[in-house]
């Protein structure tokens, strides 16, 4: 299936538009995930204000994020990715508190700024080949066709990726998801996360299947980028002690994992279709998990309106429905055998694998070696540890511990009514999903991945014996990880003594925050200033400039004939009447009054006077009316004779 929609004069270059199989179950998972928040969306924004002003910017925002997916050209992309991240904003600034509005500025602030700088790129790029279409850039970096530009397209490229990877929530520019997250509702938080994220890996996808495909540095730039997101958002998110920051932070590492499947991509070359399969196959199971777990934590915050961790603990005790749920997702994400996670981070863990054994067996290595790569793949799995870590750290503590206030406990226990009827079925439907792919990948997975590869320049996708020893040994590598990190990190390094209980203690240092440690100070505060004082010095300069040009070769010199006001009239009426006024001795007592000078200022007011009426809207209308008036008459005229 292959459609193309052109709408041409729009914004300039026209809209294009194709529906393939990738961009199709794109749409699909998109509209699925629209539609399950949308039954949660009434019962948990019940008590927030401005409820019409959500709907109405998720539905603009669902739009803007379909026209991504859909789009064949990086203008049509762009202007949709803009739409999108505006729209979003509202999402994060709903509440309008105070640290809701400034999440919203940080979100703003890298949307903008990467949409600014990836349009940039798509100039340079566009000046370069003079087309921004998909399919007429494919191998294009590879093809030799612009040697000579190499290197303005490699800063094109490095432009789009800065554009697409903010969106994406990739290191460096992953900031704004701890921020936002936590302010934004749950089921908002469950699209941002699950979708608004992909769209960068969208982008970033184009660009390694399109443009770089085959260029090995490409992919050593792609994996090096992916395994520091992959590593450093598992690690943030261990550390966290509120639900849905760390559930954020969880979207920063699966990112990671998914970056770390398009740059294994690049190096593997011919031989990239597993790599490829991995990385589309995460993305939809990060999308639907993710839809999952915030909404659980929607349903926990609509109850409780708190999100640290040692205030809801021991919500969920009595809750078997959002038990289940979360255990669903939290399965799912850790890459547990018999859900989807695991089908998917078995694929690229397998491209890490088979990259060193090509390695091993004499492949030129280029920027990682055979050591190298070896360590990538124990970064891998104890990032997969970290998130089993983390996953059983949030289940433990709603689901299974108790309070540490037995009162707050009984009343947790006794709040049988946590969501209607409609949100539970929304959160059913969209757990139902994670098992049935991860225990079927045969019908569902492979089909997933097989449709996606024309799109992606793959080969056609088969699949591989996802059970046997040899793969379920990576996944339980990571899992027994999990475990002893869980145990020796969490429960005796993250937690501390408090009232002879055991709490979750915030042990990541404040002053590694990026976007107060290095962000704000730069670009909020260094960079204006820096800026203003060099703008002050060239205004300076250039006044200074002209101030001498005016006094030393552009003076003023007097005409000899020139009058020092009014025009020859004014002079010599001027004159006239003196005379009569001298001959009939009218004198005042502080002097004579010179009519040179009263004609001349009568001279000039009726100057200003005739300006501010020609410049004027009646004026204009006025000789208007006047010009189409002689018009009739000359056409009246006309006609008689």
């Amino acid at each position: 299936m292959n459609y193309v929609i052109d709408i041409a004069r729009v914004c300039g270059l026209g809209l294009h538009f194709q529906i393939d199989g990738f961009r199709l179950l794109y749409c699909l998972i998109a509209t699925f995930m629209w539609v399950m928040t949308g039954l949660l969306n009434p019962e948990y924004m019940h008590h927030y204000d401005n409820k019409r002003r959500y709907y109405l910017y998720t539905w603009v925002t669902y739009l803007a994020t379909v026209g991504v997916f859909l789009s064949r050209d990086f203008y049509t992309t762009f202007i949709f990715f803009e739409i999108m991240s505006f729209a979003s904003y509202v999402w994060v600034a709903q509440d309008e508190r105070k640290e809701s509005l400034r999440a919203a500025a940080t979100y703003l602030a890298v949307a903008v700024i990467g949409g600014l700088v990836m349009l940039m790129g798509i100039f340079m790029l566009y000046s370069i080949t003079g087309t921004l279409e998909f399919d007429n850039l494919r191998g294009l970096y590879m093809s030799g066709q612009y040697v000579g530009e190499a290197s303005m397209l490699r800063a094109a490229g490095i432009c789009m990726l800065i554009g697409f990877g903010a969106k994406a929530g990739a290191f460096p520019l992953h900031i704004w998801l701890p921020k936002a997250h936590p302010v934004a509702p749950a089921p908002a938080s469950a699209l941002l996360s699950g979708m608004l994220t992909k769209t960068g890996v969208f982008g970033i996808l184009v660009l390694s299947a399109y443009i770089f495909s085959g260029f090995t540095g490409w992919g050593n730039i792609i994996l090096i980028l992916g395994v520091i997101t992959m590593f450093l958002g598992a690690m943030l998110a261990l550390f966290s002690v509120d639900l849905k920051r760390t559930l954020a932070c969880s979207s920063v590492s699966q990112i990671g994992f998914i970056l770390t499947g398009v740059g294994m991509s690049g190096l593997l070359g011919e031989e990239r279709t597993i790599a490829l399969a991995g990385s589309v196959l995460h993305m939809v199971n990060h999308s639907l998990i993710k839809l999952v777990l915030f909404m659980s934590a929607g349903v926990v915050f609509m109850n409780l309106h708190k999100l640290d961790l040692n205030a809801i603990r021991g919500f969920g005790r009595s809750k078997n429905i959002l038990k289940a749920v979360f255990l669903i997702g939290a399965l799912g994400i850790g890459g547990i055998p018999g859900f989807n996670g695991y089908i998917s981070k078995t694929l690229i863990h397998e491209s890490i694998v088979e990259y060193t054994e090509m390695l091993e067996e004499g492949l030129v290595a280029g920027f990682f070696t055979e050591g190298a790569m070896k360590s990538i793949e124990w970064i891998f799995l104890i990032s997969g540890g970290f998130t089993v870590a983390y996953m059983t750290k949030l289940f433990i503590c709603i689901f299974i511990e108790k309070n540490t206030d037995p009162e707050v406990q009984a009343r947790y226990d006794s709040r049988k009514a946590y969501m209607n009827h409609r949100s539970a079925a929304a959160l059913i439907l969209s757990a139902i999903v994670l098992p049935v792919l991860g225990l079927m990948p045969g019908l569902t997975m492979n089909k997933f991945a097989d449709v996606s590869m024309p799109f992606l320049g793959g080969e056609e996708f088969e699949g591989i014996a996802y059970f046997t020893w040899t793969n379920l040994k990576g996944g339980l590598i990571s899992i027994l990880m999990g475990v002893v990190i869980y145990l020796v990190v969490v429960r005796l390094l993250l937690m501390k003594g408090e009232k002879g209980e055991r709490v979750y203690a915030d042990r990541w240092p404040k002053w590694l925050d990026l976007e107060n440690l290095l962000y704000r100070p730069i670009l909020l505060g260094a960079l204006p200033f820096v800026f203003g004082v060099f703008s002050r010095i060239l205004d300076c300069l250039v006044d200074t400039v002209i101030v001498i040009l005016r006094k030393t070769i552009f003076r003023d010199s007097r005409i000899v004939t020139e009058r020092e006001e009014g025009i020859w009239l004014t002079e010599k009426a001027g004159e006239l009447v003196n005379a009569l006024n001298a001959r009939r001795k009218r004198r005042e007592e502080k002097g004579t009054v010179d009519y040179r000078h009263v004609f001349a200022m009568k001279y000039v007011e009726f100057n200003e006077d005739s300006f501010i009426v020609i410049r004027s809207m009646s004026f204009g209308l006025l000789l208007f009316c006047i010009g189409l008036l002689f018009t009739v008459v000359y056409l009246l005229m006309y006609n008689a004779f």
